[in-house]
């Protein structure tokens, strides 16, 4: 019963020295001096602030990207016992005590780390060989661009260690494809290609680039399987087993299992881990912060502090006599309310147009007690809640009562201050003219279930249509001149019927009045309101809005000194300075070997030419290469300079302001690229021994001086030492690009 104890118990494994050795100075020229400099470094001055946040479950809004990566960060900072108290105010300023700037920059080291010997392995399931494995693994080590980055508290490293384990993952899935389909490791691999694509999307939304990549070559290796007449009869086992009768149908149900498979895992599961990011997000930042406005009220009255304390406790359902603030949906170019004061609009414009020179409305920034707007009956003079409450509903008639001033909302036929072809929107003043009042708006639910839905407080969107009119009351979003204290113009537009934020409102504060008197009235909104009961919005609802913010809010695109074009990174004519010691010359720049960035542009091109006379020759029924072979070379340019192509091209196509670090996915795909065409000039096109020689010296010494550029930058990598007024000028690309060729 216990024999076997008698037995010893074995455990072999196989070691890739070749692996563990990349990883080991991977670790060493990434980790190295970690924590310096220990001083805020470029863009550590923003995602600093969003750690500080995670750390004390501030909600806050970047609209940069998801949150997967500030997570990570913040993960680091956790880890290190931060307790988020740090004023990031200014690239430079000294680290306190209380800051592990180990901590926070760990992750961001290991991502670009671990990046090396995954170079290796993937040039390795390519099917190349262990040197041009070794050559990309030395060239992703040695690249000063891609150590700088990674050594700070930054995001890119992390995006190319998750773009990088999506292809590797997919590459051992399809590899295992050919031995054992559907087992252990075949389900690893395929999940964690979906892992991966997720987490790359989490971190940077350029992500979804490698992700479409890995679909597509998933996608043209599937159409593949659907006709392969060899498939294993795994998946018919496994659905015989549960008592499934296949008969003549076993094939289609085999292509079926994979489809499948390659369905969950690459769509279902990505979908599925994104989500979880969010809701972990969610969860963690479940207080007010400063960041609250741009979001909705009932977003911010589900967090708490802020609006919160405010809005608990209101009536939920809006009644006539219902004392009202409306928060524009839209909230570009800023958050704002529907206001009015005393002052009226210019009876001449700049422009000699004329105005009605009634009450201004406007959409004010800030909370305000001339936000306060009274729902009147048009039938009754009263302005106090009745009791029990009449409800105001989807497709009621209203007039809406500036609660400060007493006049009516109104818009007629005169052209607005700063949109001609749209409607003046006014409080109405009676200057015995013939200008009659038109001050009736028909309620329209827009997020109603039905024709008889109640306005609510908070969770109703709604839009006022103008009876007289049709026009429907909307932001424009220009700011007004000084005689409208550049508050933003509120117009009427023509009733469309597409959906718009800036024709919806939500009632954010919400009471019930109780005095009819003006004085008493007034009074009364300037109390605040009761605190009794929250509300609160599900995950779905609140991922779906901040889900939308991120993608429409744009952020400030105004011009950097470090900004640069697509066009500057390919030949690296451009750089960043990021820290220079207050006191000595030493100095951090993101600035790339200039051997490898044009070596990996050369191959790129070698490659395509390569690639399309191949394709023109077996065309013409010349194969130039074993089949083997040229499966081998398609999917490698498939994968690295397909790579290259979708995380560079869709950056000509983007209005923002662009830094020499978003070509650093690319040129990482770039790279890997590079063994493999030389690899592939010295076993396809070098004729003789000779020649593969003559070819091996001049590699040699190519990668020689791509290690001297890379040894000569060191100072500006580290940043670990000082550095005289020619020092530096001789590390500039160029003129280290000319002492090399004289050199060599």
């Amino acid at each position: 019963m216990l024999g076997f104890l008698q037995r010893p118990v074995v455990v072999t494994a196989d070691i890739n020295l070749n692996v563990v050795a990349l990883t080991a100075v991977g670790l060493l020229s990434r980790l190295w001096q970690l924590a310096y400099p220990r001083a805020v470094v470029f863009d550590e001055v923003y995602y600093g602030q969003y750690i500080s946040f995670y750390m004390k479950r501030i909600f806050f809004f970047d609209g940069s990207g998801p949150p997967f990566g500030h997570m990570l960060l913040a993960l680091g900072g956790y880890l290190g016992g931060f307790d988020g108290n740090f004023l990031w105010n200014r690239i430079g300023a000294e680290y306190s005590t209380n800051v592990p700037v180990w901590s926070l920059r760990l992750l961001p080291a290991l991502a670009g780390a671990l990046s090396v010997p995954m170079a290796y392995q993937i040039v390795w399931e390519l099917g190349f060989s262990h040197c041009a494995a070794v050559g990309a693994a030395l060239l992703i080590l040695i690249e000063n661009a891609l150590i700088t980055q990674s050594r700070l508290m930054l995001l890119e490293s992390a995006l190319i260690f998750f773009n990088l384990l999506a292809v590797l993952s997919y590459l051992k899935f399809s590899n295992s494809q050919k031995h054992g389909p559907f087992s252990p490791s075949w389900w690893f691999w395929l999940v964690l290609t979906g892992v991966a694509c997720a987490c790359a999307v989490g971190i940077k939304y350029v992500g979804v680039f490698t992700y479409l990549l890995v679909l597509g070559v998933a996608a043209v290796h599937a159409w593949h399987l659907i006709g392969d007449q060899t498939l294993s009869n795994v998946g018919a086992d496994v659905l015989g087993r549960a008592g499934l009768a296949l008969g003549g149908r076993g094939q289609g149900v085999r292509v079926l299992c994979h489809l499948l498979a390659r369905a969950v895992a690459l769509l279902v599961i990505p979908v599925l881990v994104y989500l979880l990011f969010f809701y972990v997000h969610l969860l963690l930042l479940c207080r007010s912060g400063p960041h609250d406005q741009i979001m909705s009220s009932a977003f911010q009255a589900s967090l708490e502090g802020g609006l919160a304390r405010i809005t608990q406790g209101q009536p939920l359902e809006v009644a006539y006599g219902s004392q009202v603030t409306l928060k524009n949906a839209f909230g570009q170019p800023v958050p704002c309310w529907l206001h009015s004061h005393q002052s009226t609009y210019p009876v001449i414009y700049e422009n000699g147009r004329g105005s009605s020179h009634q009450q201004q409305v406007t959409c004010y920034p800030f909370k305000d007690v001339n936000n306060w707007w009274i729902v009147k009956d048009p039938g009754r003079h009263q302005l106090v809640v009745n009791n029990p409450p009449r409800p105001v509903r989807h497709g009621d008639i209203v007039q809406l009562v500036h609660g400060m001033t007493t006049r009516l909302l109104n818009t007629h036929d005169v052209a607005a201050p700063l949109s001609p072809h749209s409607q003046e929107v006014s409080c109405y003043i009676d200057y015995n003219v013939s200008m009659p009042a038109q001050n009736l708006w028909r309620l329209d639910i827009v997020n109603r279930e039905s024709d008889t839905d109640v306005w609510k407080t908070i969770l109703s969107e709604v839009r006022f249509v103008h009876v007289n009119t049709s026009a429907i009351l909307k932001l424009s979003g220009a700011p007004l001149p000084d005689w409208g204290f550049r508050q933003l113009e509120v117009v009427g537009e023509q009733l469309s019927r597409g959906y718009h934020g800036s024709t919806v409102w939500s009632v954010e504060e919400h009471r019930y009045g109780r005095s009819q008197e003006q004085k008493e009235r007034e009074l009364e909104l300037h109390s605040p309101t009761q605190t009794d009961v929250s509300r609160n919005l599900s995950f779905m609802a609140r991922f779906s809005e901040l889900q939308w913010r991120l993608l429409t809010v744009r952020s400030d695109d105004s011009e950097h000194k470090y900004s640069s074009t697509p066009l500057d990174w390919v030949m690296l004519d451009t750089s960043i300075a990021y820290w220079l010691h207050p006191r000595t010359s030493a100095q951090i720049h993101l600035l790339g070997n200039i051997v490898i960035w044009a070596s990996a542009s050369l191959a790129t091109l070698v490659y395509a030419l390569l690639f399309i006379w191949y394709l023109f020759r077996r065309r013409r029924r010349v194969c130039d290469l074993p089949e083997d072979c040229w499966l081998r070379w398609a999917l490698a340019g498939a994968l690295c300079a397909g790579g290259w192509a979708v995380n560079y091209v869709p950056f000509f196509m983007m209005e923002k302001t662009l830094f020499l670090y978003h070509y650093l996915p690319a040129l990482t795909f770039q790279i890997l690229l590079l063994p493999v065409v030389l690899e592939h000039i010295s076993d396809h096109l070098c004729r003789s021994q000779l020649q593969r020689s003559l070819f091996g010296a001049l590699v040699v010494a190519w990668f020689a001086s791509a290690c001297h550029v890379s040894n000569t930058l060191r100072p500006l990598t580290y940043g670990d030492r000082s550095l005289s007024p020619s020092e530096l000028k001789a590390l500039r690309w160029k003129d280290s690009w000319d002492i090399l060729i004289r050199k060599y």
